[in-house]
């Protein structure tokens, strides 16, 4: 199946909607072109490799019902979001929760922006800042794997009170045994689902969703 179809058979997408996941194309484009925030030879896979594992977090939610309503009408933070990924897609498909796009070099809040702006994405904010900078709370907080767990989770602390939704690869297991053990989180707070359940590519063979209750 090529994008489009995954899309359309997970989830339910609205004409205006689909409007906006296909105008992304262009825009990263045209914007990538300018100030590079996809590899020069992944831009031909947006949608593989950066759509559809920004949405991997809204497949993961889509199991849990009561998760899924509590983030459709969240305030959430996409801390070191690049040019937008996973909070762009993410609005584009939960239009009543509030995102805040936000990333410590300037040149990529450029880009969200930009793409936020021309998408007419009335329900996302983009900050230049640290996370320590933002000066309020969050429900959830997204992220793609922008650092370890063990670096992570410290910056984020204190700044949500539903949870955490990060997409990592690779062997997690230390990382979160020494977060868990670190921060004190309960037993069972930490939950992994692997992308590839749902996308059966080989890009996503090891990449996970890890989800962190409060």
């Amino acid at each position: 199946m090529n994008w489009r179809e995954i899309l359309l058979s997970t989830f339910e997408v609205s004409e205006a909607q689909m409007r906006a996941f296909e105008a992304m194309d262009g825009l990263y484009r045209e914007w990538n072109a300018r100030i590079n925030v996809i590899s020069r030879k992944d831009i031909d896979a947006l949608y593989d490799h950066h759509v559809l594992h920004s949405l991997a977090i809204a497949r993961y939610l889509q199991q849990d019902p009561s998760l899924w309503e509590k983030f459709s009408s969240a305030s959430v933070l996409d801390l070191g979001t690049g040019g937008g990924f996973p909070g762009i897609p993410l609005a584009v498909l939960f239009p009543s929760a509030r995102f805040v796009l936000c990333d410590s070099v300037g040149k990529k809040t450029i880009v969200a922006q930009a793409v936020a702006e021309a998408l007419g994405l009335q329900n996302v904010e983009v900050v230049h800042a640290r996370a320590e900078e933002l000066p309020q709370r969050f429900h959830f907080v997204v992220s793609r794997a922008v650092a370890s767990l063990v670096d992570f989770y410290p910056w984020v602390k204190g700044k949500f009170s539903e949870g955490i939704l990060y997409l990592k690869g690779g062997d997690v297991v230390e990382e979160i045994a020494t977060v868990m053990g670190r921060h004190r989180l309960a037993s069972g707070s930490v939950h992994t689902w692997s992308v590839a359940s749902w996308l059966q590519d080989p890009y996503y063979d090891g990449k996970l969703v890890i989800h962190l209750e409060r």
